[in-house]
């Protein structure tokens, strides 16, 4: 996969192939507007479609989006069964209009635990998308970076992997972006300057940039500052690059 995803770093344009995004700020986006936070998540849902459209223009081929952690069960239960609800109808009413598109939708996170119909709604959105090939929206929903290795180790067990056989590129396999490059750039919205358990086996030489806009206001401009902070920067995957 190192190897892979060192060879697709960039888009003829010199786009990052791969970003990833955390979507962080809806619920303060929500708060300083005196609103309840999910109308923040809300707002937040809206916003996917512009930044998905901007990604197709400057080149971006896959764009992973953190949408619901593993973490965010601890949340006040209103606000979780919200956010399911909200899911469920963003699938319903755009899904139609996504294939139309050519956007191939995946799913990176552990089906378990979230409700029957909601599941069966994301196997069928990723049947429907799974040829196009304009571009990979990955939904990383109930997906946690621990539980994802995790995952992978346990199936490397099943699969009686002998231990002297186990690689990078091997473990990599398992993953559930196995089939993917790995990110070139991961954004942050909102301020802060943690990964927050998103990509961490694949982001180990991502490029890596926060801006304070929360994630409802990032725009088309705010996207392009990040790429053009992202084609300034030389990426060396921890080589000397020889002048």
């Amino acid at each position: 996969m190192d190897s892979q995803s060192n060879q697709k770093d960039e888009t003829a344009s010199g786009a990052p192939y791969h970003v990833g995004i955390i979507m962080d700020g809806n619920g303060r986006w929500a708060q300083r507007r005196g609103l309840p936070r999910l109308a923040g998540h809300q707002a937040g849902v809206d916003n996917i479609r512009r930044i998905l459209e901007s990604s197709v223009e400057h080149g971006i081929k896959v764009l992973t989006l953190y949408a619901f952690s593993t973490e965010n069960w601890g949340r006040p239960p209103e606000e979780v069964r919200g956010l399911m609800r909200l899911l469920g109808l963003t699938i319903r009413r755009q899904l139609n209009e996504l294939d139309r598109n050519g956007v191939q939708i995946r799913h990176s996170g552990r089906l378990a635990g979230i409700n029957p119909e909601l599941q069966d709604q994301i196997r069928h959105a990723l049947e429907v998308t799974q040829h196009n090939d304009r571009i990979i929206l990955n939904v990383a929903f109930n997906y946690g970076g621990r539980a994802e290795i995790l995952d992978a180790v346990r199936h490397i067990i099943a699969d009686g992997i002998n231990p002297d056989d186990l690689t990078e590129d091997l473990f990599s396999r398992y993953l559930y972006t196995c089939d993917l490059p790995d990110p070139d750039l991961i954004i942050r919205t909102g301020g802060e300057w943690r990964l927050s358990n998103f990509l961490i086996w694949q982001a180990a030489y991502a490029e890596y940039y926060t801006t304070p806009t929360f994630w409802p206001d990032f725009d088309e401009a705010e996207l392009h500052k990040a790429l053009v902070e992202y084609a300034a920067r030389e990426r060396r995957f921890g080589r000397v690059l020889q002048s």
